[in-house]
């Protein structure tokens, strides 16, 4: 019963915790509801930041990633860093600048509505179809591994319901889903952004905590005890092909694909994804968002230790057994940690589910009601209005995505679904904001078309046309590499037709906020420190003999 016990005494304390510290803050207008009235400092926009993208689809994707292809794969958390440091030098002073709540209003503001439409309406699509059920599987797939809770409940045998055989993985998974989903629907049902904060706050100090702990223990079984060091020695022995930072062509992101997909979808990630940087729109001075950001980069540089080397450990340890990619970590949480930590990491690793679930939530009711019930339903609405109708709207969408989690099942690998899922909408929206912020003679159509020919190349690639996926990742050498041409296409065709039909008169960026704007004065030494790092984390693990 300790873990159980354990489970429910972590989950509780948070979720007490951040109902005292918020208590009194005021959620009925939309600068509250969605930004935390615009008063986050730095920690809580790290913590934030930090525990929206730690969630299971990083925590069990990432690691079952490494399961496979070894350390290559911490491309994902070390390259982010760079995106971070851009974040905080370039994107972030001009978003808080501009005021805005969401990423479509910036387009609104530099090109116009009609581009914000349709940008809007590919966000909310995106999250309501694709990374909703995702964080809601992904989450369940983790938490049944790590809980046993197929020996837990009881539920070890198929079961009829409404006339078909049921097997007990599927009612476990079903069942694990639906308890997210509601927990998760009720915290943004009743929280503005900043409860998500100071909740993801809470639980990002326990999930580092836990993710060092799986660390520990695990190197600790390598070695039978004989400390963590040994154990490391231990495992390059056993496997020095698994710890190369460069990896070789067959794994799923060779060195040369940081320069193109990976560096692209980080920096949409990082710098335009709505979901993640509303957070930062937050903060209560751009200082307090840049060290908030900053921090976060250094955060993501001890990524590896909880994110890729579990996944190692655990090839190691259960490659023989012919387990899943997917099931690799949940596995080695269950096997390597004793039963009240066990129900201590699957508390944070709850509330690392609830924060990505929440962040998806919020991100898309500021999207809705922002950008759809403003704009096109009830433009007269006042803002209560506008709040109430997010709320709604935000549990038609939670529902719809506890339907749909589960259909999941039949992917081979979580991450690798969302990483293609992703790059459908990632690499037009982010062309079409950076040719925004930097070329202010190009036309609101050109963006608008940018966007439309990006999405469908790229459902044409995936989907559309028979083949052409394997073809085109055959001619260009990799599927990261063909999201790099598209992307540099899409610029050139914006700026071309900036060049031949330019705006009438430049654009320029109006100040919109009313918080300080005065940068954090070592923003840029605390980026070179970062990348400095960066390039020594890579040189020390790199061999290029693969």
């Amino acid at each position: 019963m300790t873990t159980p016990l354990s489970f429910l005494a972590f989950t509780l304390f948070a979720a007490f915790l951040t109902y005292i510290i918020t208590r009194r803050d005021e959620k009925g207008s939309s600068d509250g509801f969605f930004l935390g009235g615009r008063s986050l400092t730095f920690p809580v926009i790290a913590g934030s930041l930090l525990l929206t993208n730690l969630s299971t689809e990083q925590m069990v994707g990432l690691n079952g990633s490494a399961f496979k292809d070894g350390l290559a794969v911490m491309a994902w958390e070390v390259v982010a860093v760079i995106a971070l440091v851009v974040m905080a030098l370039f994107f972030l002073p001009r978003f808080l600048k501009a005021g805005i709540t969401t990423v479509p209003q910036f387009l609104e503001n530099r090109f116009n509505k009609s581009t914000q439409t349709l940008v809007n309406m590919v966000f909310l699509v995106a999250y309501a179809v694709i990374l909703i059920p995702l964080i809601l599987y992904s989450g369940a797939l983790g938490l049944s591994d790590m809980l046993d809770l197929k020996n837990l409940t009881g539920i070890t045998e198929s079961k009829i319901i409404f006339g078909n055989e049921v097997p007990p993985d599927t009612i476990i998974l079903w069942g694990t889903v639906f308890m997210i989903g509601i927990m998760g629907s009720l915290y943004s049902r009743f929280g503005g952004l900043k409860t998500l904060a100071v909740l993801d706050t809470i639980n990002g100090i326990g999930l580092l905590i836990g993710g060092f702990m799986i660390a520990w223990f695990a190197l600790n079984k390598v070695s039978d005890g004989g400390g963590i060091a040994e154990g490391f020695k231990v495992l390059k022995e056993a496997n020095p092909d698994r710890l190369n930072s460069i990896g070789t062509k067959q794994t799923s992101v060779p060195f040369g694909t940081l320069f193109t997909g990976v560096a692209l979808l980080n920096l949409f990630y990082w710098c335009t994804n709505q979901q993640i940087i509303q957070r930062t729109f937050g903060a209560s001075s751009l200082a307090e968002g840049q060290k908030g950001v900053l921090l976060t980069g250094l955060l993501k540089l001890l990524g590896p230790i909880y994110l890729v080397l579990p996944g190692i450990v655990a090839y190691h340890l259960f490659a023989k057994d012919g387990i899943s990619n997917d099931k690799a970590y949940g596995t080695l949480v269950r096997e390597v940690l004793p039963p009240h930590l066990t129900g201590f990491f699957a508390a944070v690793m709850v509330g690392a589910i609830l924060s990505s679930f929440n962040a998806a939530l919020n991100s898309t009711s500021a999207l809705f009601s922002i950008g759809l019930y403003h704009h096109v339903i009830n433009p007269k609405g006042s803002e209560q209005q506008m709040v109430k109708a997010a709320k709604v709207f935000v549990v038609s969408v939670a529902i719809a995505g506890m339907f749909a989690a589960p259909l999941l099942a039949s992917q081979p690998s979580i991450f690798a679904y969302l990483q293609k899922m992703n790059a459908i909408y990632f690499i037009p929206i982010f062309a079409v904001v950076v040719v925004g912020m930097l070329h202010s003679r190009v036309p609101a159509k050109a963006a608008f078309w940018a966007v439309v020919l990006g999405l469908a190349t790229l459902l044409s690639k995936y989907f559309f046309i028979p083949g052409a996926d394997e073809k085109l990742d055959e001619l260009f050498g990799h599927n990261f590499h063909f999201l790099g041409f598209v992307f540099v296409s899409l610029v050139v065709f914006m700026v071309a037709w900036g060049a031949i039909a330019p705006r009438a008169t430049p654009w320029k960026l109006e100040t919109g906020t009313p918080i300080d704007m005065t940068p954090w004065k070592n923003a840029k030494w605390a980026s070179l420190v970062l990348i400095i790092l960066v390039i020594a984390i890579y040189a020390s693990f790199a061999s290029f003999g693969g």
